[in-house]
């Protein structure tokens, strides 16, 4: 990487914090350009060099949010394969909920806002990296796979989802044996 992409990427890192500091106090929609570029220590030209509208610097920004998620999450993945593990136990769900329950106004966005952020494409993204083998190791046939990924992920992201709306108000680990009592995988 050259000096001028190092800059590139530092001012860029610069407006992701901001937008991300400027979230904990303030609604998306009631934060301008001027006063992230305050925030960021940049010059309002130099966003538009970087983004097009401050919907596209939130894109990356939940970007930067889900690879700090999914460095937190390596920290509690089993030695063997996450595949043949039960994604809907405590010591997968409580790390993510918690992390979540730290980035509230960013999740918010996500739910609020799907357009932007691809969902449907990270959970093809999910199934086919990780759910599609996990359910066969679960001996779950081809033809009732898809039923039972929109089982357990809807199920789960809408408890998530009402724990959201809510402002995160109930514990963590109150969420996490919810889901836990209601979804079970047995294998065949």
């Amino acid at each position: 990487m050259n000096k001028n992409e190092s800059k590139y990427f530092h001012t860029a890192e610069l407006m992701d914090e901001a937008l991300l500091q400027l979230l904990l106090v303030k609604d998306f929609d009631y934060i301008s350009v001027k006063e992230l570029c305050t925030k960021a220590g940049v010059n309002r030209s130099t966003f538009y060099l970087h983004y097009e509208s401050m919907d596209d610097l939130l894109v990356e920004t939940i970007g930067l949010l889900n690879k700090r998620f999914l460095d937190a999450f390596k920290s509690v993945e089993d030695k063997g394969d996450v595949k043949t593990t039960v994604l809907t136990k405590g010591k997968y769900l409580t790390p993510y909920l918690l992390f979540i329950k730290e980035n509230l106004k960013a999740y918010k966005l996500i739910h609020e806002k799907p357009h932007l952020f691809h969902n449907e494409k990270t959970f093809q993204y999910l199934y086919e990296s990780i759910f599609d083998e996990a359910l066969t190791n679960f001996g779950v046939s081809d033809e009732e796979k898809p039923f039972v990924f929109a089982f357990y992920t809807q199920g789960a992201l809408g408890v998530i989802n009402t724990w959201i709306q809510g402002g995160c108000k109930e514990e963590v680990s109150f969420i996490v044996s919810l889901i836990e009592r209601n979804t079970f995988v047995s294998k065949a």
